[in-house]
Parts: structure tokens; sequence; C-alpha cells
């Protein structure tokens, strides 16, 4: 069997979702989880206060790990598994509706353009990569929205007419089939996104950390 079989079997077995498999220099296998998401249960609730996953979860996810890739007989030196960072990648449609209202970062496999939303100029022919709020778009599908305007430096006072100004809005539609990556923005924000910024993670060592 696969490596990425194996791997999504035993995870999902235990009743968590896979998130992403890295193999490192040194031979480190490591495997990423999170708890599974229900969009009729989670309505009403961002996605920063979804129940996260923690050291024991990774504990448990390890043993059985370890003992499905040696029936397998899959080659490695060593396993860790851990909870998402703050730089999650999104993969699955289910990933885009968790997260719509998340600031997030996209790499599109070739550019593909679009005229601003609200008044903003069209996107450059080669662009590729883009940082934005995710939000539905209209009759379907997806779009990244963000604004050009450069955001006021740590401690800026901002004047009155800067502060009212209205905010002129870039929008890009695309599809899932589009993109070459997708992943949240590494922000750090202590008031909104502190919960889910701690990574939970445990070697085959037995060392289990929260970070």
């Amino acid at each position: 069997m696969a490596l990425q079989q194996t791997v999504e079997q035993t995870v999902a077995g235990l009743g968590y979702d896979l998130v992403e498999i890295e193999r490192s220099a040194g031979g480190l296998l490591r495997v990423t989880i999170d708890l599974p998401w229900d969009a009729s249960s989670a309505e009403g609730d961002s996605a920063a206060s979804h129940p996260m996953v923690t050291v024991e979860d990774c504990e448990k996810v390890t043993r059985q790990l370890q003992f499905a890739l040696e029936v397998e007989g899959v080659d490695y030196k060593r396993l860790e598994v851990s909870s998402p960072g703050i730089d999650r990648p999104l993969r699955h449609e289910k990933d885009f509706e968790r997260f719509v209202g998340e600031m997030i970062d996209i790499t599109l496999k070739a550019p593909i353009g679009a005229a601003g939303q609200g008044g903003g100029a069209p996107v450059a022919a080669t662009r590729k990569k883009f940082r934005g709020t995710l939000e539905r778009a209209d009759g379907g599908g997806w779009q990244i929205v963000w604004s050009d305007a450069p955001a006021p430096k740590p401690g800026q006072k901002v004047g009155k007419k800067r502060a009212n100004a209205p905010v002129v809005l870039q929008a890009l539609g695309f599809s899932l089939d589009e993109l070459r990556e997708a992943r949240l923005a590494p922000i750090v924000d202590f008031k909104g996104r502190k919960a889910r910024d701690q990574e939970a993670h445990v070697d085959e060592s037995g060392q289990a950390t929260a970070e």
C-alpha cells in the first residue's frame, strides 16, 4: 500500500483529518492532522474557535502510525505528528468552506487576471501570488479580496481624512483546479488567532510539546 493511502486510512480510522504529509532531509516523515470539521455544527462559529488538536491526539496517532508503517514496510528514520500551524494548507473544498472570511495566500498555476472590484485597477496579467480575504464568489466558486492601499505602520497616527476614505477593493475569482497552492496567511494576531496559532506535535522519541 502506498504511503499516502496508509497514512490517510490510519488517520481517518482514528477519527482525524489528514492535512499534509511531508518528507524531509534525514528521513523525517512529518504528518499533520486536524480534527474533523462539520459545516452544519460550526455554523455561526469562527474558524479560530474550532477545537484544536492536542498533544494527546498527536500521541495517539503517532502510536498507530508507527505500527501501520512498520506493517507496510515504509522506509523512514523519524516520525513526527503535529497539528496545523498558522500557515495551514487548504487543499479540499471543505477546507475553503471552513476558512471563509480568513486571510489566505494563494499561488496560481498560471496567471488569470481580473478586473478590480469597486473601481480597483485590473490585476497584472503576469501575477500569480495573492494575499487577501477568502470569500464565496457570486454564482458559486471562490474569490480572494484585498486592498492595495498600504496599511498604517504600528504606532502611526492616521489622519481623519485617511481613516474615513473609502476602501478600494480588488477581487479575483478562482477555482480549486487553478491553484498551485493555498494556505492560511501566517499573520500573528494575538487577539483573534492566538488559540489557533498554538501548535502541538509529537515525534517518535516520545517528546510532546505545544508551541
